[in-house]
């Protein structure tokens, strides 16, 4: 009776913990086809100042509250929101660009 009830939790378990990594896996492959999307579009690139993205991109249509700068670990980033992505600044620079995901904040 032990037997059979040890090899019922242990195939409860595996069946459980299968369907856990189920939708990670998704969530990875969605992950990786919205990075795909983003390597295809004209976005503005690493390393870009602000007045080469304005001059390029136009201005932005929303520029965001500047997060950190309390100190030198923690360099100010500011944020610009256009219309198919926002751009991310370290000081006036470029770190990163991602494309705007639909959501109830959406412009």
């Amino acid at each position: 009776m032990n037997r059979i009830a040890a090899s019922l939790i242990a195939s409860s378990l595996v069946l459980g913990a299968a369907a856990l990594l189920l939708p990670a896996s998704a969530h990875g492959e969605s992950l990786r086809m919205k990075v795909r999307q983003e390597q295809q579009m004209n976005l503005p690139t690493r390393g870009m100042t602000m007045d080469q993205v304005k001059r390029e991109y136009g201005a932005p249509l929303k520029v965001l509250a500047t997060r950190g700068g309390s100190s030198k670990f923690q360099p100010p980033i500011h944020r610009w929101e256009y219309a198919n992505c926002i751009v991310y600044f370290e000081y006036s620079h470029v770190i990163h660009s991602v494309l705007r995901t639909p959501g109830p904040h959406s412009l």
